[in-house]
């Protein structure tokens, strides 16, 4: 268990160079590590998240039900990657997403009271808040303009391109639901892309 703990806390190190000690005992003070199984749920729809997941190890499938029941995959979670619907969170409204792990998974949950109260004392713990933020928008960005701006063809390539380590790891069925494909589609996609 120290081991994701410390896991964690270099991964404030790599983030923000200038993290002092200090500002390193105060983020572990509050830590608490969850385990969990292939297709157990990390956080349901309807639920307010109380602390940000960072994955240490393992994998998860951020979803939710659309109207007619079906799944549809927004995200993929892996190591070293922040487990959260993070407007929802930062709010402490009920979450809209599913996070379900595909992959036995190991979780560092920070409570939200303890960020935010690290927010007002420590200028760095800030700092890191705002450096993982503007990624997390970025993220956000780039999937929302892969949708406006590419074709399905380019949207599965890309994600290969960006995603490698994910790739190998899911079914064709939640990556078709990611790209917004019908699998039948990704399958045709993939067949005449290994023919070029």
């Amino acid at each position: 268990m120290e081991t994701a703990i410390s896991i964690y806390l270099e991964s404030y190190k790599q983030v923000c160079n200038q993290i002092t000690d200090e500002e390193l005992a105060y983020i572990s003070k509050g830590l608490t590590i969850s385990e969990f199984k292939t297709k157990q749920f990390y956080l349901k729809a309807g639920q307010i998240q109380t602390a940000i997941g960072y994955v240490v190890t393992g994998l998860m499938r951020s979803f939710y039900i659309d109207d007619k029941g079906n799944e549809i995959t927004i995200g993929f979670i892996k190591e070293n990657e922040y487990s959260t619907d993070y407007g929802a969170f930062i709010r402490q409204k009920p979450s809209k997403y599913y996070f379900q792990c595909l992959e036995p998974s190991v979780v560092v949950n920070l409570p939200y009271t303890v960020m935010q109260e690290g927010y007002h004392l420590y200028k760095n713990i800030e700092r890191y808040g705002r450096l993982v933020t503007e990624e997390v928008l970025v993220q956000q960005q780039s999937r929302l303009e892969s949708f406006l701006f590419e074709k399905a063809d380019e949207r599965y390539l890309n994600f290969i391109k960006r995603r490698p380590d994910v790739f190998n790891r899911i079914s064709l069925t939640y990556l078709s639901s990611y790209l917004g494909i019908e699998r039948q589609s990704l399958s045709r996609i993939r067949k005449m892309l290994s023919q070029k």
